[in-house]
């Protein structure tokens, strides 16, 4: 797990990125609007399981520097919809997507079964490193 953890750490920033001062916290926000699609504040929140007045915080900051755009959500005006900026799609994707890949290829061996058990494993692995209860 440490030398995964390193490995991931020393993945640079693209070129187009580095001006931004992007830090570990925002590497899971933009895999989350990556991989899943635009959302809403809360909706980053609860996934990146933070208080949505942090979500915001860090949407916030994102959008002023232009990595990040909110429109008004069509069902509901009165909602934001969070995402990457068009012309920032590309660099946070040459910069994300590899490590998708590496995952894809580690679990599809796998069965359903076995992915569900490596995922629960993770999760029991992430709460107690943070001290919470495995659940």
């Amino acid at each position: 797990m440490p030398r995964m953890v390193g490995r991931v750490k020393k993945i640079p920033v693209p070129e187009a990125l580095r001006s931004f001062s992007l830090a570990p916290r925002h590497l899971s926000l933009l895999s989350y609007l990556l991989f899943d699609g635009p959302m809403t504040v809360n909706e980053l929140a609860a996934r990146l399981g933070i208080a949505p007045t942090t979500a915001s915080l860090l949407v916030g900051d994102l959008s002023r520097q232009g990595i990040l755009e909110r429109r008004e959500d069509e069902a509901d005006r009165r909602r934001r919809i969070i995402g990457i900026a068009p012309d920032q799609q590309a660099a946070i994707s040459a910069w994300l997507a590899p490590g998708a890949a590496a995952w894809r290829t580690a679990l599809a061996p796998l069965t359903p079964d076995q992915r569900q058990l490596f995922v629960d494993t993770l999760r029991a692995y992430d709460s107690a490193v943070g001290g919470e209860e495995a659940g």
